[in-house]
């Protein structure tokens, strides 16, 4: 594997603009008692080391998270000003590179993205987001995302307290998560079952995310959403 490649360690006169810029989108939640607030950050920045001929910029390590703002920690910066900061961002990034790409971790963010990838694209832009979607995984903070933590950052998971949280499918809770949030639905924050967990499931998981995120960078292909497929 080839060493990521950091922008913020780069000079101005090194920067290479031929490359793709990936910049990691998560955010700052709760993610049960047993994983650390920036989880969806740690996934996202993971992702986006392994993508192919890329400058790995900061991460932008807050998002919209409101349905989380009852758990202590939770810092949620809204769809609104997430927006502003992307669309403001790919702007920016514009004036020297041909292209960049937001890796997304956090999939409350996806309204915000999907806004301001299609405004940048609109104005000649070549920007498009990357959603770090692991299929048939649980809700948030569950075995999905617990094994993920394991395998990438072992001695940041407190595996003793985890516990299992809400298990109906998404889709019967999403009523409920929207009238009351995720509080409303378990108070551990936990929706799915980490109890599970391991790491070598964490980097099967991970190793085929890396793959095909990877095969979507390089087909560069994105839908009318601006969302590589």
């Amino acid at each position: 594997m080839t060493a990521p490649r950091w922008l913020s360690e780069q000079t101005w006169p090194d920067v290479d603009a031929d490359a793709t810029v990936a910049v990691p989108v998560g955010s700052l939640e709760q993610h049960g008692p047993h994983l650390p607030l920036d989880t969806d950050t740690a996934i996202a920045t993971a992702v986006a080391v392994q993508l192919p001929n890329v400058l790995v910029a900061p991460p932008i390590a807050y998002g919209a998270s409101g349905e989380h703002q009852s758990f202590a920690g939770t810092v949620s910066i809204g769809l609104e000003a997430l927006e502003v900061l992307l669309l403001e961002y790919g702007r920016s990034v514009c004036t020297w590179t041909g292209r960049a790409v937001f890796v997304n971790g956090h999939g409350g963010n996806a309204g915000a993205l999907v806004k301001a990838v299609q405004r940048l694209r609109f104005e000649g832009r070549d920007v498009v987001w990357l959603p770090c979607v692991v299929p048939n995984s649980d809700a948030h903070a569950g075995r999905t995302e617990t094994s993920l933590l394991l395998h990438l950052a072992p001695d940041r998971v407190r595996l003793d307290r985890a516990v299992v949280g809400a298990t109906e499918p998404i889709g019967d809770l999403m009523p409920r998560l929207r009238e009351r949030g995720v509080a409303g639905v378990s108070a551990s924050g936990v929706l799915g079952d980490p109890t599970g967990a391991t790491p070598a499931e964490g980097r099967q998981l991970y190793d085929a995310l890396v793959t095909r995120s990877a095969a979507a960078v390089n087909r560069w292909s994105p839908d009318t959403n601006g969302m590589l497929r």
